[in-house]
């Protein structure tokens, strides 16, 4: 666990050293009303982020009423009720807001919102999983080459930081058991591929960019106590645009925060 992700003085004492920097946090909380009740306020306020940005809202409009005092809200609701959903919370207010992707045949699931601020762009996603036996991969490669194309496109405008569940343990140190989990969802050939021309297209992984050999995971299967065994996948990221890379400060994963089977996920940055 990094020191962004402590309380108290030790966490204020951070804070204080990062006022200047932008601390982002990202979170897929499995079904926002049923985190609430799992601790995800005390967390929300003591992160203290710039942007906390959500996968997996599970709501749609209206289900819940959110007081954030100093915080902006913005989201995207899934049609299919109880499935998907994201959202950002930010301090500061965008320049422009945009839900969703610009391809009508993405958008009915509520999987992203990109805020547009005034040196770069902020958006969470939530990738498709390619489900058992790999039923949707062809939908997910559509998707995949879709969305590199659309942060493509933010990218050559200004600098691009997303963030989300992508989906995928990229690399076999971002699994703990990379060989019996091989050609499964999230670990197929096929989408490790896409997130590698994904990052050869001008983005870079924060988190393996500070830490090159580091193995920490983000999410846990509910099943056979796979998260007190530590037996995970790193599938939660923040990507920037190649720009940004010398700008990060830190990225960790704060994996000692329940409520969901994912950890939450953040970034610090000097813009």
């Amino acid at each position: 666990m990094m020191e962004e992700c402590k309380t108290g003085a030790a966490g204020e004492q951070i804070a204080k050293e990062f006022l200047e920097m932008k601390k982002y946090i990202s979170w897929n909380v499995n079904g926002l009303r049923a985190v609430m009740g799992k601790g995800f306020m005390d967390f929300f306020h003591s992160a203290d982020a710039d942007a906390f940005c959500l996968q997996e809202t599970k709501l749609q409009e209206g289900q819940l009423e959110l007081e954030l005092p100093g915080y902006h809200q913005f989201w995207d609701y899934a049609e299919k009720k109880g499935y998907s959903g994201t959202a950002i919370f930010t301090k500061a207010e965008p320049l422009s807001v945009m839900t969703g992707m610009p391809f009508e045949k993405h958008d009915h699931e509520g999987r992203s919102v990109c805020l547009e601020f005034e040196d770069h762009y902020l958006l969470t996603v939530y990738v498709p999983n390619s489900q058992d036996g790999l039923k949707r991969l062809d939908y997910r490669m559509e998707w995949e080459d879709d969305w590199r194309g659309y942060v493509s496109e933010l990218s050559r405008k200004k600098p691009v930081v997303f963030c989300g569940d992508l989906n995928v343990a990229h690399m076999p140190i971002d699994i703990k058991n990379p060989s019996s989990n091989h050609e499964n969802a999230g670990f197929s050939d096929e989408e490790r591929a896409k997130m590698s021309r994904l990052l050869s297209s001008g983005f870079v992984d924060s988190y393996r960019y500070l830490h090159p050999d580091k193995q920490e995971f983000s999410w846990w299967s509910y099943r056979m106590n796979a998260r007190a065994k530590n037996i995970g996948w790193r599938i939660d990221y923040f990507i920037v645009s190649e720009a940004l890379k010398k700008q990060i400060k830190d990225a960790f994963i704060c994996g000692d925060i329940m409520g969901s089977d994912h950890a939450p996920v953040g970034i610090v940055l000097d813009i």
